[in-house]
């Protein structure tokens, strides 16, 4: 026998459509409300009065309405009622961001901090979160959790680091961290988060491809909406697949590996910068020129392989992507051109729209998401008896 729906899951699923409506509309009236959710004015009252008093939505000025002669009252939620923590750890730094409910920066800090497997460094780290959360003034109960965002991968269930060669820290349980912070923590692979915040910042996004081109190489496989995962936890990990049996050797400890060709450490000589390097670039300088053509030759192939396996867009992020050009994507197009066996138009070519800083804001997004489609907002009212519905 089915349950049967009680009033109370009625009146809180009411509230819960009308804060997302609120939340998507950005700025919306009372009557727009009521028309646009087929709910009685009684009902949309009682809502917006409580959650106004709760600190989840306020009044917003006045706005133009077409259901009454004058200007209505506006209301928009309050950004920051709950806001999310990212932290990217890196090996000489950490990158802590916090965001409001729209996934906007709210503050950020970055500490020079080399990465330690030790108790003494998981403290450190933690003294530092709880300094920035409290110079932003937020209790405890508004943090909705801490995404680590890490460089390695991560168990399914986000407690537990899967392979970390990077910074020698396979095994590590999120527990080093949690232990001495307030709230909910997990780890994310980094590209996953990179992934993340391009979906966050163009949500038509459903399928794609998407390539971290930053110190080290990285993907993520989107699908559907969300982030494919894989049976054992190292889906698209094309960093590791072999490009050239002769090449150098990998972080991984096989040689040729695609990580050995397509990251900045393979693109930049030591010492030198991203700046400086695409600025001689872009001055024509040819030895410059030469090295970036060659890199961009490699991209071709890696992306030509991976589009004969996934035909879908391919976005090209990373720490890179905000050095990319339409005269780099013409080039790239032309050598897969070259090598594929099909006519291919270029729109499936693109550059992240969120290059800087998405790793650890991607971090801090799921919480964000998770609030947002789980509505966890305070009990409903009781509204004053129902009235028909007048538009």
């Amino acid at each position: 026998m089915k349950k049967s729906i009680t009033p109370n899951q009625i009146k809180q699923n009411n509230r819960s459509i009308i804060y997302q409506f609120i939340y998507k509309s950005k700025k919306v009236s009372q009557q727009d409300i009521s028309y646009n959710l087929h709910l009685s004015r009684p009902t949309v009252a009682a809502n917006l009065t409580a959650m106004e008093e709760d600190g989840l939505i306020r009044k917003d000025g006045l706005i133009d309405t077409e259901f009454v002669g004058r200007k209505a009252a506006a209301y928009s939620i309050v950004p920051d009622y709950r806001i999310s923590i990212g932290v990217e750890i890196l090996e000489k730094e950490v990158k802590t961001f916090a965001v409001n409910l729209y996934g906007e920066m709210i503050d950020c800090r970055i500490d020079e901090i080399a990465f330690e497997r030790k108790e003494a460094y998981y403290k450190k780290i933690c003294d530092k979160i709880i300094d920035f959360k409290n110079s932003l003034s937020a209790e405890d109960e508004k943090i909705l959790g801490i995404g680590f965002a890490m460089q390695g991968l991560v168990t399914p269930d986000k407690q537990t680091i899967l392979y970390g060669v990077i910074l020698s820290c396979t095994g590590l349980s999120i527990t080093e961290f949690s232990r001495h912070l307030p709230c909910r923590c997990t780890f994310i692979h980094d590209a996953d988060s990179a992934a993340i915040s391009e979906m966050w910042v163009s949500p038509e996004l459903t399928d794609a491809f998407y390539l971290s081109l930053s110190r080290h190489l990285g993907a993520a496989i989107i699908s559907k909406g969300a982030i494919v995962s894989g049976k054992h936890g190292h889906n698209s990990t094309i960093e590791h697949i072999q490009m050239n049996p002769n090449g150098t050797q990998c972080y991984c400890g096989k040689v040729g590996c695609m990580e050995t060709l397509l990251s900045l450490t393979a693109l930049l000589s030591e010492q030198e910068t991203a700046e400086s390097f695409f600025e001689r670039v872009r001055q024509n300088d040819p030895a410059c020129q030469k090295r970036w053509h060659v890199f961009l030759s490699d991209l071709a192939k890696a992306v030509n392989m991976l589009h004969l396996v996934y035909d879908t867009d391919f976005i090209l992020g990373g720490y890179i992507a905000q050095y990319l050009c339409e005269e780099d994507l013409a080039f790239l197009h032309g050598q897969i051109q070259q090598m594929t066996p099909f006519s291919e138009e270029p729109d499936f070519l693109r550059i992240s729209k969120m290059p800087l800083h998405n790793i650890a804001i991607g971090a801090a997004l799921p919480y964000i998401q998770a609030f947002l489609e789980d509505a966890e907002l305070p009990a409903a009212p009781n509204p004053p008896e129902e009235k028909q519905l007048n538009c």
